[in-house]
């Protein structure tokens, strides 16, 4: 049976804020522990204990969901978007836990979208020391140069600072048009899009095709599935 643990680290575990934010609402009397108001110092135990953030049980250990979405284009990875632009909730509607974005994907990059109420992986996967590799589909507007390739590969100098190096590879040149994949390990916001523009490329089109062991496969856009249970397994174990 799972030990006990500080509230505010289950808060914390479940995705719902910072061990610190937690901690304020604990201060607040918004956690309950069957059915008392939580103190500072509590330990309760998913396993056996119903522990509720303003009024909304924690999700048990068994309640822990893992899902893949292809996003498409025109979709925001957020639940809610104060802007009034679809946000990827439209493909969740059925699933009765409450699901996060394990990184994110701007408003016109599609693919590979990871989610789940895990809150301790989705850390572990978004924590910069851990390096998780994602490879993007790129599509640029020319022939990709050799320099280009050469200069993503080594790193670019972005507004941000010095990239660490990408994986270039699957090169195929049609028209006026290149696609080729890239792997980076960073987490920058629109990395792969700016890397381009540094090199004097233009991207044109965006997908997200794995990350970490997940592959994005032949899912359709806009559908999603369950992973299974050697996926998550592998995602855990790094």
């Amino acid at each position: 049976m799972e030990e006990s643990q500080r509230i505010q680290k289950l808060i914390a575990k479940a995705g719902l804020g910072s061990r610190r934010q937690a901690e304020v609402w604990i201060s607040q009397g918004r956690v309950t522990v069957n059915g008392e108001v939580a103190q500072l110092g509590d330990k309760a135990s998913l396993a056996t204990d119903r522990v509720c953030l303003n009024g909304v049980e924690l999700p048990r250990l068994e309640d822990k969901q893992y899902y893949i979405l292809n996003k498409p284009m025109g979709y925001v990875t957020t639940l809610k978007d104060p802007q009034g632009r679809p946000t990827i909730l439209h493909f969740l509607q059925d699933i009765k836990v409450r699901l996060f974005p394990i990184g994110r994907l701007d408003l016109n990059t599609e693919g590979l979208l990871l989610l789940t109420n895990d809150g301790e992986l989705t850390h572990s996967l978004l924590h910069p020391r851990h390096k998780i590799p994602k490879t993007y589909r790129v599509k640029v507007s020319g022939q990709l140069t050799r320099s280009a390739q050469e200069a993503m590969e080594k790193g670019v100098v972005l507004e941000d600072g010095m990239t660490a190096p990408a994986k270039i590879d699957n090169i195929n040149t049609s028209g006026k048009n290149t696609w080729f994949d890239m792997t980076i390990t960073e987490g920058r916001n629109r990395q792969v899009r700016r890397m381009c523009t540094a090199v004097g490329f233009s991207v044109s089109a965006l997908k997200r095709v794995r990350m970490a062991n997940i592959e994005l496969g032949d899912l359709p856009p806009g559908h999603k599935r369950k992973l299974h249970l050697r996926e998550i397994q592998k995602l855990k174990q790094g």
